[in-house]
């Protein structure tokens, strides 16, 4: 008998430890689920509003925007006498335990003036850059996040009385960026030689071509296609540069200006240089301009052309990036250079709602003077989507809507540049839902 009581002691001790060894597996299963349930549930609401876009209605979006889980574990044990008759009496130890669990959602709509601004602001230039040096493939990122590039042609003189250049029209595909007010048009053709820089500068903005990254446009189009595939190839061999400019300023005043006091607090934010027969003081900061992709490093430049940049990039726009290809550096058998001008997270659903039917993108060979591309990789979708009537597989990324399943095609040759770029669509709207207050009432769901 006392082996018995012993026995069940041990029991119950064996029931209390293992219900402690069950919490924190429990707790690790639930938190990997539930993190996996608000990821797909993020992945399909994206789908879904591709969904609505292809079909002209209005973009929605909701967030998890908390998740409270409580856990109940219970052990019991207990003896009862053994079913022996009369020939003793023996104990049968009973034991017991029972693990609950209630999961409370909240779930918020992201609406209001803040989101819907962030939504149809264009991307600034830092958030590519960011991607950039995330090692994401530059064809690929503005192909999705760019709406169209202005070329320069630096070979080009800048003339006044001249508003588009034969030789390039020779080209196909070329057309240029004019004003279509005939007012202004007529201005524009009887305004003298230019006679001041900031008149160069509007004469070169002038003279710039646009391309749109609109396959209705075919010619714009496959401009766009050639230009991101030359940056895709110097990329591939490790030679694109995405840095920002560093501009040196300087300002000089008169050395009888300057206190011993005031002379020691410049010293703390510029170079001074005296010059003892002028009697001045020149003073020098750096400064941090616009970001510039390059074939070259942009720290070896010369204030000369780094003057030269900075027409480029001025005026500097927050969602516009520069581009500067030199010869002879990697991919400098075609020197381009321009400005790419980035758009929102609603144009780019648009973009790819549009290429599921009214706007369908197609392949687009790379330009003969553009390097070997690395695996030849250059897809006609940007992010090529199946749509189906049939429910895919569940490993494959889908979601329902308007009676017809969603899904990235994950097979065949361009599989891991869809999934890369559906990674990449969901860091863009990781990147535009950030910080946005959530607005009206959460809906919370207990089970």
């Amino acid at each position: 008998m006392k082996q018995l009581i012993c026995r069940l002691h041990l029991c119950v001790l064996f029931i209390f430890a293992l219900s402690g060894c069950l919490s924190p597996i429990t707790l690790n299963r639930a938190v990997m689920a539930y993190d996996e349930a608000v990821v797909n549930a993020d992945a399909k609401q994206l789908l879904v509003n591709i969904a609505r876009a292809q079909h002209h209605q209005p973009l929605h979006f909701t967030r998890v925007s908390a998740i409270a889980a409580t856990f109940n574990f219970s052990a019991n044990a207990g003896a009862t006498p053994a079913l022996t008759g009369d020939r003793g009496g023996m104990l049968v130890p009973i034991f017991g335990g029972s693990i609950s669990e209630n999961p409370t959602f909240s779930i918020d709509p992201i609406s209001g003036e803040e989101f819907t601004r962030r939504l149809l602001t264009p991307f600034d230039q830092h958030k590519l850059t960011l991607l950039l040096r995330q090692h994401f493939d530059v064809d690929m990122m503005l192909r999705m996040m760019a709406q169209e590039v202005r070329l320069q042609h630096p070979e080009q003189p800048i003339n006044a009385h001249a508003t588009h250049n034969k030789d390039a029209e020779e080209r196909p595909g070329y057309r240029y960026h004019f004003h279509r007010d005939t007012e202004r048009q007529a201005d524009y053709n009887n305004t003298p030689a230019p006679d001041n820089k900031e008149q160069e500068r509007r004469l070169r903005l002038r003279q710039q071509i646009t391309y749109h990254n609109n396959p209705s446009d075919r010619a714009d189009y496959e401009m766009f296609r050639r230009v991101v595939l030359h940056l895709s190839a110097i990329q591939d061999q490790k030679q694109l540069y995405a840095e920002p400019l560093i501009f040196e300023r300087s300002w000089t005043i008169p050395a009888s200006a300057v206190s011993a006091e005031g002379f020691q607090s410049l010293e703390k934010e510029f170079t001074v240089r005296y010059s003892q027969e002028e009697g001045t003081y020149t003073l020098s900061k750096q400064a941090l301009g616009p970001i510039l992709i390059t074939n070259y490093d942009p720290n070896t430049l010369c204030c000369e052309e780094r003057t030269d940049l900075y027409d480029l990039t001025n005026p500097w726009v927050e969602n516009d990036v520069a581009f500067d290809i030199r010869p002879g550096y990697p991919g400098g058998e075609w020197p381009i250079r321009g400005v790419f001008r980035l758009r929102s997270f609603h144009a780019i659903l648009n973009f790819l709602s549009h290429a599921l039917g009214e706007e369908p993108e197609y392949h687009v060979e790379k330009d003969p003077r553009t390097p070997l591309i690395d695996r030849d990789e250059n897809p006609f979708s940007t992010l090529e989507l199946i749509i189906s009537g049939t429910q895919p597989p569940k490993n494959v990324l889908s979601a329902y809507s308007h009676g017809q399943f969603y899904a990235v095609n994950m097979v065949g040759p361009n599989a891991h540049w869809n999934m890369n770029a559906f990674q990449l669509l969901y860091i863009l709207f990781r990147m535009t839902v950030t910080d946005a207050k959530p607005l009206g009432l959460p809906i919370t769901i207990a089970k």
